[in-house]
């Protein structure tokens, strides 16, 4: 049961942060001054170019620096004058010319390049510093001939360029070496260095791809180092909130002398005021821990009198003299910076109880903690500190803030932490394609792939809108609504070449077998083993039905999309896991037989696409919906365009449109009955806006997945197990409340809403007028930021659940852009001249180019007269009858209202009666001028077919114009009292501009 949390501490929003963003200033180039011995021992004993790159790639660094070695300062001179360089290293030079004179000098010249003395050690140097003002250079460290001493001082330096930007972008966090002692230090950085960038590779197998996890590296702390009390104070002050630890000698300079003390002082230290406090590690820490009570501190010595000194005061101590030193300082490091793993101690006795290694280790474990272990922890911050160090900063800093103080509740703390830990992983799998992986992938786990090859065009495409969905928070900041795409696993294209090889099906899937035929070798053929257990884990995280969907290369590509082609089935969710491993077989395999059948052979020879060039992933993907009995189906499903061709009312083409469906989106597919409107328009619903058109042209079927249809009889037919039901049924699944009007028969009204008795009628009211989802919204915010991204006009599906409680989901299933061949149109249609056009709209609906050689028009004139406006009507139907008997297109010309019920206002035509128009034109005259009726009476027609539908106002001199004189002048084909068909020679030219509603025919092409 879940733990009730206070509600400050139950709402909360994680932000997300960019690894890509950190370590951005880098060290690429370094100049070594160093005498000949120097630099033979660094280049033939040390090798250190390639030891550096050795380390760089052992610890999965990126960018290793090249070296450039000179011996003389006029050397140095001459290449930083040539060269960018980021770091010059001096290491020690000739009698004359010593590494600190020469680091002088180019200090000097060169006041922003990082410069560092590297000196051996023996008594005469030492006497030689004490006379030396060591402050002008950046660093001086000790040099034995150890060539990791030079990749941490690269390190160094680039987490001092770098810590301001990467604390305030990220939260990066910082460990404070606190140490005045030049030989000390030099020692211990190396070994410092090696254990977190070994810790920043554990860490990194946080990430859900190789390319994460290399950018991930970049979150490891860093190390700060400061050699004065003062220097590090000022440090601490400033990132005090990041402060992952801190490790402080116990003797280094302080500035509090009396002007007394201060004579008897060395010059340099003289100048500066400073002298070394025995206690400054002491003061440091004190000062430290007043201001956070949680912070490690580390105490390091060779005076083995501090222990006792640290110890008492709670401090951790680590003797310098010790042979065992870093080992010592690496173990508390582990256990009290958070680095390794995290290890849930029994408080009495210190035994290990439970060791967890990763954040869903943590997560699978947090209810398993026994109570007083997890009150030790979380009273110690340990969780937030142990989530900082692997860089989780986003629920580190989350925790950091809700103390035992604030709540005294351990079980709140580990729901708080759980929920914490699911947001982030969500948080983390949105807009990233993992590797999948056994051990992580669970129901909070999102999108992953199997295999190195090419996700294929869906594929990229739910990438893309998982993306999407990442950049836009707003998506998931409606009240009771959540936009996602479902839970997705892909098997890459190079999972298909290995099947087609290891097989052998080339040869029977490149011959001429038929469909059945080809689908039975396939289905014969086995699938690589290691898939198995991957498949069983993917059935665990779902526990849904499932759609295996073909991904091919050309499908849904930005410029040739192959929509539909290949085949998409769906599988029930089974208790026989094996039973339901066997249908996820069948059904991958016909995916892959798909590419073969006879009508993607033919597509590919329309579109000039070579089949054997053909690859194909597949998309393994929860079904959106809800179980009812045995069928299961989502609230409705539906398809938008961010473009609107056929505008009504005030709509614009720009304001996209949308299809609306009960039930399973295949319906819309297949071309059932649809609800059609307009994101920016919700209220404006044609197809609901007359009862004899809402009872008329209702969805009164829809599909479902049948969840009783198990085995391996697999069909060509992808829809073999898909119901197609009545809307009934789901009325009585109780699945349309929200979604449906009741017509009254005895009042003859439509009442929006659910109410007992009455016809339902699919109007999607709940949804688009009555605010129960926002779904509207939504579709806008689709709309904009799809297209935005992808930079052309989109077509997206997408599924909704609508719960009980009025909540609901919006999974986006597929993006493809718009680039239907019909639909393509480069050309201005204001440039073409009146004088070439047959006729002309300013009012058109519809897009693209088509071509026509026949012209039906009415004979309307003068004296026309809409009383034989029913003779019209039978004229029409029986010479279309003969246009759908040869399989041809033509232009339909008339005045007034195709369609109207009422014959005054136009020719009484059913659709039938003029189905094989290309273009239907209304014109207006001015004896008998009627408003247009912009296709209202077809609009379900008209979008389905992609017919054009132009309106015409002769009476005015802006509203287009018909060259009827042209028509009459041509021979009859047929020729009616009323009607007369005309037929040309050259095609003609229909051009439709759908967001601009310009149309016209052209004579001239």
């Amino acid at each position: 049961m879940e733990q009730k949390i206070p509600e400050e501490f139950s709402r909360f929003y994680l932000r997300d942060v960019t690894f890509a963003n950190l370590m951005m200033r880098r060290i690429y180039n370094v100049l070594i001054v160093a005498n000949p011995y120097d630099a033979f021992m660094l280049e033939d004993d040390g090798r250190i170019e390639e030891k550096i790159y050795n380390e760089y790639v052992e610890l999965g660094l990126r960018y290793p620096p090249m070296f450039t070695q000179v011996s003389t300062t006029e050397e140095a001179t001459r290449v930083l004058h040539t060269t960018n360089i980021d770091l010059v290293i001096c290491m020690p030079g000739t009698a004359d010319n010593d590494a600190f004179s020469v680091a002088r000098h180019i200090k000097k010249a060169f006041k922003s390049i990082p410069c560092v003395v590297l000196t051996p050690f023996s008594h005469g140097i030492t006497k030689r510093m004490q006379n030396e003002d060591l402050r002008i250079f950046d660093y001086v460290f000790c040099w034995l001939g150890n060539t990791n001493l030079i990749l941490s001082i690269i390190k160094l330096i680039e987490d001092k360029m770098n810590i301001e930007q990467d604390i305030k972008a990220t939260g990066v966090q910082m460990i404070l070496l606190v140490e005045d002692s030049i030989r000390f230090y030099s020692s211990i950085l190396p070994n410092l260095y090696s254990y977190i960038l070994a810790q920043s590779k554990r860490f990194s197998t946080e990430a859900l791809n190789k390319h994460q996890a290399t950018l991930r590296m970049r979150g490891r702390p860093k190390v700060v180092l400061a050699r004065t009390y003062e220097e590090a104070m000022s440090i601490y002050n400033r990132y005090a909130d990041n402060c992952l630890g801190v490790i402080c000698d116990a003797r280094f300079p302080m500035k509090e002398v009396s002007p007394d003390e201060n004579l008897l002082l060395p010059s340099p230290l003289r100048d500066s005021a400073v002298y070394k406090d025995p206690e400054a590690g002491l003061k440091l820490l004190r000062a430290i821990r007043a201001k956070d009570e949680y912070v490690p501190l580390i105490m390091e010595s060779s005076e083995s009198s501090n222990r006792a000194k640290a110890e008492a005061e709670g401090f951790r101590f680590v003797d310098k003299n010790s042979k065992q030193m870093s080992r010592d300082l690496r173990r508390i490091m582990e256990e009290h910076m958070g680095f390794g793993d995290f290890i849930f101690r029994d408080p009495a006795s210190h035994q290990e109880l439970i060791r967890i290694k990763s954040l869903k280790d943590l997560q699978d474990n947090i209810f398993k903690i026994p109570n007083d272990s997890m009150l030790y922890h979380i009273s110690r911050n340990h969780m937030s500190r142990w989530l900082s160090a692997r860089a989780i900063f986003p629920v580190s800093q989350f925790l950091r803030g809700i103390t035992w103080h604030k709540l005294q509740d351990v079980d709140a703390h580990r729901q708080i932490i759980f929920d914490a830990i699911v947001q982030y992983r969500r948080m983390k799998n949105v807009g990233v394609v993992a590797i999948f992986d056994r051990l992580k992938f669970d129901r909070y786990a999102h999108f992953a792939r199997i295999g190195e090859g090419s996700l294929g065009g869906k594929g990229r495409g739910l990438a893309f809108l998982d993306n999407i969905i990442k950049r836009h928070p707003e998506f998931n900041r409606l009240e009771g609504a959540k936009v996602q795409i479902p839970k997705t696993l892909i098997l890459c294209t190079d999972l298909f070449d290995q099947f087609m090889e290891q097989n052998n099906l080339y040869p029977i899937a490149l011959s001429d077998a038929s469909d059945e035929d080809i689908l039975r070798h396939f289905l014969q053929a086995q699938l690589p083993d290691s898939l198995i257990d991957d498949f069983f884990t993917f059935f665990e995280a779902t526990k849904t039905p499932i759609a295996i969907r073909s991904s091919s290369l050309l499908e849904d590509s930005h410029y040739q999309p192959f929509a539909g082609i290949y085949s998409t089935y769906m599988i029930p969710c089974l208790d026989d896991r094996y039973q339901m491993l066997e249908m996820l077989a069948c059904a991958i395999k016909s995916v892959y037989a798909s590419v073969y059948y006879r009508d993607s052979k033919a597509y590919m020879m329309a579109t000039s696409n070579v089949i054997d060039q053909e690859k194909m992933a597949v998309i393994l993907q929860e079904v959106v919906g809800k179980q009812y009995d045995d069928r299961f189906y989502p609230t409705f499903s539906g398809v938008l365009r961010s473009l609107n061709y056929y505008p009504i009312g005030d709509e614009t083409a720009e304001e996209g449109i949308a299809s609306l469906a009960l039930g399973l989106g295949k319906y819309i597919v297949d071309g059932g009955q649809t609800l059609r409107v307009s994101p920016f328009h919700p209220d404006q619903v044609l197809q609901t806006s007359e009862l004899e058109t809402a009872l008329r042209e209702t969805q009164t079927l829809f599909y479902a997945l049948d969840m009783k249809h198990t085995g391996k009889d697999f069909k060509v037919d992808d829809g073999f197990n898909i119901l197609k039901l009545k809307v009934k049924e789901a009325e009585k699944d109780g699945a349309i409340r929200y979604i449906c009007s009741t017509f009254d028969p005895t009042d003859q009204v439509i009442y929006d809403g659910f109410y007992d008795g009455g016809r339902k009628i699919i109007s999607f009211a709940g949804v688009l007028q009555q605010g129960v989802f926002p779904l509207p919204e939504l579709l806008q915010m689709v709309m904009k930021h799809g297209a935005e991204a992808m930079k052309r006009p989109i077509e997206v599906e997408f599924a909704c659940n609508i719960n009980d409680d009025r909540s609901g989901e919006l999974y986006l299933l597929q993006v493809r852009p718009i680039v239907d061949a019909k639909q393509m149109l480069d050309e201005d249609l204001a440039k073409v001249p009146d004088e070439a056009c047959l006729l002309r709209s300013h009012n058109a609906l519809g897009h693209g180019i088509s071509e026509v050689n026949d012209v039906v028009y009415v004979k309307y004139g003068h004296d026309f007269s809409a009383m034989n406006n029913y003779n019209v009507a039978d004229d029409i139907e029986r010479i279309n009858r003969k246009f759908l008997a040869e399989g041809r297109n033509y232009v339909l010309i008339g005045p007034g209202r195709w369609g109207s019920s009422d014959h005054y206002l136009g020719v009484p035509v059913k659709w039938s009666h003029i189905s094989a128009a290309r273009i239907i034109v209304e014109v207006a005259l001015e004896n008998y001028h009627v408003d247009p009726s912009q296709g209202t009476h077809f609009f379900q027609n008209l979008t389905s077919l992609g017919v054009g539908y132009f309106t015409i106002d002769c009476s005015s001199g802006s509203g287009g114009f018909v060259k009827k004189d042209i028509l009459d002048a041509m021979p009859a084909v047929e020729e009616t009292q009323y009607v007369r068909h005309v037929h040309f020679e050259r095609p003609l030219k229909i051009m439709i501009d759908g967001k601009k509603q310009e149309g016209l025919i052209d004579l001239n092409q």
